[in-house]
């Protein structure tokens, strides 16, 4: 019973596995195809990659793309852990039903209705679309998830530490920078890691937002693929998906070496 309980589970696993992955370890190895046709192999090459480089479209959506991430992610990230500062640490004030439920609203919220309900916005102020429209909807619906990420690390987070400190004279400011912010960093790092992929990866609220000269590159890759799959959209992907898994490796190399110096230097203290 124990064997056949096994076999079924890793059966489960893997088809489970391959559903989810085999697609794109399929475009990864396509983007290298030499046939111009993205399902018949005719070799290895990287001539697409070559091509990608010289497509002045894709180049320019890339490069909108980086900037929107980058400043909607590290905006984001301020905002964030300030809200999770505040519902974490101030559990009454007036209006904090209504504050947590505008800072989560966008979770629940399609994304859909966040795009035209910022679209309705920016035509009612009279704010011309572009750039800047993007990137303040990307700040608006990926400032939840860093909120999330970081009051799930105050929650856990011992404020004897910060007693401490007061008690020896730090003032709150210097505290929060000296004491709370290195505490939680690998939370606000997460988080900004988190923005920034959910901006790379928006196409809804970018298509409501978006103007003239400010085409994201997964609203390029969209319109070309409507009119088929070539092998440089293939080569954008990769990478893509490269950039991201990178991302993601050096953080969990960088919150592991962190956990593995918090937990030294308790060790250190207890011995002291």
């Amino acid at each position: 019973m124990n064997s056949t309980w096994s076999r079924f589970n890793i059966t489960s696993i893997v088809l489970g596995f391959a559903f989810l992955y085999l697609p794109i370890v399929l475009l990864i190895v396509f983007s290298f195809n030499e046939s111009k046709l993205v399902t018949v192999w005719g070799g290895f090459s990287t001539k697409w990659y070559v091509s990608l480089f010289h497509n002045q479209g894709l180049m320019d959506a890339t490069w909108v793309t980086a900037r929107v991430g980058v400043i909607s992610a590290t905006v984001a990230t301020v905002l964030g852990t300030l809200a999770a500062i505040t519902l974490t640490r101030y559990t009454r004030f007036r209006g904090r039903l209504l504050f947590s439920g505008m800072v989560f609203a966008p979770l629940v919220m399609p994304e859909v209705i966040t795009g035209l309900s910022l679209l309705l916005l920016f035509v009612a102020v009279g704010f011309d679309r572009g750039f800047y429209t993007v990137t303040l909807a990307h700040i608006t619906f990926t400032m939840c998830f860093v909120a999330v990420v970081v009051q799930s690390r105050l929650v856990s987070f011992d404020r004897s530490l910060e007693e401490a400190a007061m008690d020896l004279g730090a003032p709150p400011v210097k505290t929060f920078f000296q004491i709370t912010l290195p505490v939680i960093m690998p939370a606000i790092i997460s988080g900004w890691m988190l923005a920034f992929t959910l901006s790379l990866d928006d196409l809804v609220i970018a298509s409501f937002t978006s103007g003239p000269g400010a085409t994201t590159l997964p609203m390029k890759i969209y319109s070309q693929v409507r009119l088929g799959v070539t092998p440089e959209i293939n080569a954008a992907c990769t990478i893509l998906i490269a950039v991201v898994a990178i991302g993601v490796i050096i953080a969990s190399i960088a919150n592991k070496r962190r956990e593995m110096q918090r937990q030294l230097d308790e060790q250190a203290a207890q011995r002291g």
